[in-house]
């Protein structure tokens, strides 16, 4: 689908003849911009700075922990010199700084209340360590793998979402200045490099890259409201499109944190969400390059680096961060969905595509790196269905299929020989509207577990389900029917129902049932969000 971002207001940068001592060429030491900031830069120049000269190593430290992208941290490379007061009409204003334990981030904010970011190029990791190991060599080994980062990464991916049909935001490479403009964060923030970009949460009517949505919200208040009413859905196919895109990429750091939701409304007062993506960090990612961290990489099979190939036995590490995301969005797409969209995805990454993405780095960037990456994005592109295959395997094999805190209707239907469909209903006073369905197979499906979470919900078995699907019906909260239609010719071996014994009413004929203490990880709807890591 065709999208527009929010447009700038445009800002002449050049190199300002006063300015002239203020930039580095190439030959000078690299980082002499970052360290020893020249008085005065002027905020329509340009700068020629490195974003990382501190991760050259030589050869030995490369041999054990990785060549990674050094060269391009060292590089310098042309950026603009960013100006608070003109970047956006009316210009922005430093309301709060923050962000996670590697990157740093400034939030600003425009004359109409649109929120904005700058978020720091380079990275440190060591927050996430005790402080006295801070500054020992634990801390600065876990610094130096910063290096496994693509630092310009993040600015080709804007038009190859755009051409996959996908959300996303819209960062800028800049340097930000020793500006007085900063007011209080002046002294932290000043003389290093940033992405600027698109805040998304909010109104976002007037951005195309997200939809056009008039309320974009986190994880947190998406899943809160997926758990609360089943009138909230998320646009599966939408979702699936982009994971498979974030493989593309080799961007593993998918977790719910990573993600935010566009909202439109749907037919009969409801809301469907559909995902937008955001910090591009771990996108080509490079880390199995040194003797340790290869090694390291059989421990931490999340850790995928970006290789011309994507093997099939590394797709379940590389979807690993998103696993409970995907488990809780894709359950009821086919085989077949996974790959029409593959297929479409293949189709819409065109060499060409490729070619205009990568022109968006800074020269020097492309220099380095643009015939590498034309090579691996094309050769990737082009396994994109043998990997929604893969993934599409690794999620039907155990199948979790939550309800909400409202009623619903859970109905298990035994068709025949290795197959067993689910369907799902929403309860009203109004009568049983149906929301999802799928027919399961075995051997690709092993075991199907259904949640009732919240609400008087009702659980209707039907026939004697194949004995090669392992199958539990959790009840959860409140006073639950659970029933099966006719008895069957055997116990239901496979099948076993966890009453909590809550007061739910049992009409199971022979089906095993378990008594159970329900653990707030698991079976209600707080603790679907606890798995989350949202509650």
């Amino acid at each position: 689908m065709p999208f527009s971002s929010r447009v700038f207001r445009p800002v002449r940068w050049s190199v300002a003849p006063a300015a002239g001592l203020l930039l580095m060429s190439c030959s000078a030491p690299a980082q002499r911009v970052a360290s020893a900031p020249p008085a005065a830069i002027r905020p329509d120049s340009t700068v020629l700075v490195a974003a990382g000269p501190q991760y050259e190593r030589g050869a030995v430290h490369r041999f054990f922990w990785g060549t990674h992208y050094r060269a391009l941290w060292a590089l310098p490379v042309t950026a603009p010199v960013f100006n608070l007061r003109t970047a956006v009409p009316g210009g922005l204003t430093p309301i709060r700084e923050g962000g996670s334990f590697q990157t740093k981030n400034l939030r600003l904010v425009d004359r109409n209340g649109v929120q904005y970011v700058l978020r720091s190029v380079d990275k440190d990791a060591t927050k996430a360590l005790p402080e006295g190991l801070q500054q020992g060599p634990i801390g600065r080994l876990m610094k130096d793998q910063t290096s496994v980062i693509h630092p310009y990464g993040a600015y080709i991916v804007p038009p190859l979402a755009q051409a996959a049909g996908i959300y996303y935001t819209n960062p800028r490479l800049v340097y930000v200045a020793d500006d007085p403009a900063l007011g209080e964060y002046r002294e932290s923030f000043g003389n290093a490099l940033y992405l600027f970009e698109e805040r998304p949460e909010g109104d976002q009517r007037t951005v195309g890259s997200f939809g056009f949505s008039s309320q974009v919200v986190s994880s947190r208040q998406a899943f809160t409201n997926l758990v609360t009413s089943s009138q909230y859905q998320v646009d599966a196919r939408q979702y699936l499109r982009s994971r498979l895109f974030d493989m593309w990429l080799g961007d593993w750091s998918r977790r719910e944190d990573q993600w935010r939701w566009a909202s439109f409304p749907a037919a009969g007062g409801s809301t469907v969400y559909r995902a937008i993506p955001r910090d591009r960090d771990h996108a080509f990612f490079k880390f199995d390059d040194g003797l340790l961290t290869h090694i390291i990489g059989w421990v931490k099979p999340n850790y995928q680096s970006f290789h011309e190939k994507i093997r099939l036995s590394d797709v379940e590490g590389l979807n690993s961060a998103a696993r409970p995301m995907d488990k809780s969005l894709l359950p009821y797409l086919t085989r077949q969905d996974f790959q029409q969209i593959a297929d479409s995805l293949r189709g819409a990454l065109s060499d060409d595509v490729i070619a205009r993405a990568l022109a968006v780095w800074p020269r020097e960037v492309q220099q380095l790196g643009a015939d590498e990456f034309t090579r691996k994005l094309r050769s990737r592109r082009e396994q994109l269905p043998a990997v929604a295959a893969r993934f599409y395997e690794l999620l039907a094999r155990d199948v979790e299929l939550p309800g909400t805190d409202e009623a619903e209707r859970f109905v298990l239907e035994a068709l025949g020989p290795r197959q067993v469909r689910v369907q799902v209903y929403r309860l009203t006073p109004q009568g049983a509207t149906l929301l999802q369905q799928r027919v399961f197979h075995s051997p690709e499906t092993r075991s199907i577990k259904l949640f009732g979470l919240g609400g008087n919900d009702a659980f209707e078995l039907r026939g004697d389900p194949d004995p090669r699907f392992k199958i539990g019906v959790y009840d959860g909260a409140g006073q639950d029917l659970l029933e099966a239609a006719s008895a069957p010719a055997r116990p239901r071996s496979r099948l076993t129902v966890y009453d909590n014994a809550d007061g739910n009413t049992l009409r199971l004929g022979k089906t095993a049932v378990e008594k159970y203490q329900p653990r707030a990880e698991e079976f209600d709807g707080a603790g679907w969000l606890l798995r989350h890591r949202l509650y």
